[in-house]
C-alpha cells in the first residue's frame, strides 16, 4: 500500500472573481490587521511575514474554544498569500470539529482590475462536513466583503 492510500479524502473550497481594483489595493487589504477586521474578523498578532503566528476568534462550540490558529506559510507581495487555519476539537462532531487545512489567497493582473482566487484546502471529509458547507458559503460572503472593503482603499 501507498502514502496516498493512507491519507483520508480532502475537498477545496475554491472562490474566483475578478475585481475591479489594482493588485496592491487587494494586498492592502488581504494583509493589513485593520482591514481584515473589515471583511472576517479581527486577527491576533497577524503580519505578512512567513513563520507569524496569529489567531482569529469566533464561537465556542462544545470542547473548542473558538480560536482559529494559523501561521503565515507564504507571502509573495501582490501575488500570494498563504496561511495554515487550524481549530476545532477532536471529541466535536459538525461544528467545532477538528481542522487543520490552508488558506491561499492568490492575486494576478486582469482585464478590469485583478483576478482574486481563493482556495481553502484540506477539508476531510466526511468529519469535515459541517466546516465545508458552511465555510463555502462563507468564502463567497468574504470575498465579496474584501471588494467592499478594498473600494474604500483605493487610493
Amino acid at each position: 500500500m501507498n502514502d496516498a492510500a493512507l491519507k483520508p479524502a480532502t475537498q477545496d473550497i475554491v472562490v474566483e472573481e475578478i475585481l475591479p481594483h489594482a493588485p496592491e489595493t487587494i494586498w492592502k487589504t488581504l494583509t493589513t490587521g485593520e482591514l481584515i477586521g473589515r471583511w472576517m474578523m479581527v486577527p491576533a498578532g497577524f503580519e505578512p511575514v512567513e513563520g507569524t503566528s496569529f489567531t482569529f476568534q469566533t464561537s465556542p462550540a462544545g470542547a473548542w474554544d473558538g480560536v482559529i490558529r494559523c501561521q503565515v506559510l507564504e507571502v509573495v507581495p501582490n501575488e500570494r498569500l498563504a496561511y495554515a487555519w487550524k481549530g476545532g476539537h477532536e471529541g466535536n462532531v459538525g461544528y467545532g470539529s477538528r481542522l487543520d487545512t490552508v488558506v491561499t489567497w492568490t492575486l494576478s493582473r486582469a482585464d478590469g482590475g485583478t483576478r482574486l482566487r481563493l482556495v481553502h484546502s484540506g477539508f476531510v471529509r466526511p468529519t469535515n462536513d459541517t466546516a465545508f458547507e458552511n465555510m463555502s458559503e462563507g468564502w463567497k460572503k468574504v470575498v465579496r466583503n474584501v471588494d467592499a472593503v478594498a473600494a474604500g482603499e483605493r487610493t
